[in-house]
């Protein structure tokens, strides 16, 4: 009999959390063999990164995955229903039908909660503990993505070094796949980003950077992402394959494109910003510079996580560092003697060889501490 494994997954973050259950659901299923269920109660979200995804499907099979609307309806469930092993992404409650059904297994589910990934120092002393439920004989554990070996590791399917190094070393390949994008050849000639952020980014005083600056820059952004920034760029409302030059700049709005298309854009350009968890974690691997935009939480509490993760990964570079701070709102992005986002720029500039050096180290780092499905699967394994 094969082992299952359902996946709860409750779309807040839009892409993000949509994002890395569909990738750990599909790895699982695909590279481990296992029966895997994905409940997602927002099939619209998940198709713009899954265009196969059909919205009205109650149940569908996408790539070896089982994919089930998840109502706000309890429903009945009974124990035929439990999968061996279930997880919860970021304590989203799955329905507590399903968690009465759970108990009355034998043997019982393993029952585990993926939180969300932070380099805070305390995820190591909190990773796997256990959490017994207060009325059912259930047991619920924490695991922790991150950055160490004392947590659960990174997302990465087998074989992604292997495929971005052949694409990243083919400038055929390249310039093939940008150009199904829409890019011309002078776009792609000039520095190429990708942007996607959360709308209170400072995307226009960039965008300004950018167009008056000496360095020709080509930059991508998903359609609806810096909505307003774009569209103040342009001088009139945008769609997907809308494009405009003033001054160095060149701003071309793209499609959503499915997950394997946008890590090859990662892949592709020379600087990325990205935005929650999921983007997080691919640019990483993409081995390519890269800005990150954290989710904002109440009483500036992501500025703390932001530096947790500057101060492991930056490992010195004072132009990242300050941009970071400032591109998130944790630090005074017109502070004396910093020149402003146009000198900001141009120190981050300057900076990008570096910072692609210190992309590879980070890499390798990481590389060591195995990927977060095989861990996952490894560590619920030895509870069963």
């Amino acid at each position: 009999m094969s082992l299952t494994l359902s996946v709860f997954c409750k779309v807040v973050d839009n892409y993000g959390d949509i994002g890395i259950c569909w990738r750990l659901a599909r790895q699982l299923a695909v590279e481990h063999g296992v029966a895997v269920t994905l409940w997602v109660d927002d099939l619209a979200s998940f198709r713009r990164i899954c265009p196969s995804v059909d919205v009205a499907a109650a149940t569908q099979t996408i790539e070896s995955v089982a994919v089930r609307h998840w109502c706000t309806q309890d429903g009945q469930f009974q124990s035929a229903d439990i999968a061996n092993i279930v997880i919860e992404f970021f304590g989203c409650d799955i329905p507590p039908g399903y968690i009465e059904a759970m108990a009355q297994c034998e043997p019982r589910p393993v029952w585990l909660n993926l939180e969300g990934l932070t380099a805070e120092e305390w995820v190591e002393g909190c990773h796997t503990l256990p959490s017994s439920h207060p009325r059912l004989p259930l047991t619920k554990h924490f695991y922790f993505p991150g950055f160490t070996g004392k947590t659960g590791g990174l997302l990465r399917e087998t074989g992604l070094a292997v495929a971005r190094h052949a694409f990243q070393h083919d400038g055929t390949v390249r310039s093939a796949f940008l150009s199904r994008l829409g890019m011309t050849q002078q776009e792609q000639q000039a520095l190429l980003v990708s942007l996607f952020c959360y709308p209170y980014a400072p995307v226009f005083a960039l965008l300004q950077a950018w167009q008056h600056g000496g360095q020709p820059v080509t930059c991508v952004v998903p359609e609806g992402v810096a909505a307003d920034a774009v569209q103040a760029f342009f001088g009139k409302p945008v769609k997907a394959g809308d494009v405009a030059t003033h001054g160095a700049l060149t701003l071309r709005v793209l499609p959503f494109i499915p997950q394997p298309d946008y890590d090859r854009l990662l892949w592709a350009c020379d600087l990325n910003f990205v935005r929650g968890e999921d983007s997080w974690v691919r640019a990483q691997w993409a081995g390519k510079p890269f800005v990150w935009h954290i989710y904002a939480q109440d009483e500036n509490l992501h500025h703390k996580k932001l530096r947790a993760f500057l101060q492991r990964y930056s490992d010195g570079q004072p132009a990242l560092d300050d941009f970071s701070l400032c591109w998130n709102g944790a630090a005074d992005a017109d502070a004396e003697g910093q020149g402003g986002w146009a000198a900001r720029w141009q120190r981050l500039h300057a900076a990008l060889p570096s910072l692609a050096a210190r992309a590879a180290v980070w890499e390798q780092q990481m590389l060591a501490h195995g990927d977060l499905a095989s861990n996952l699967l490894q560590f619920a394994n030895s509870l069963r």
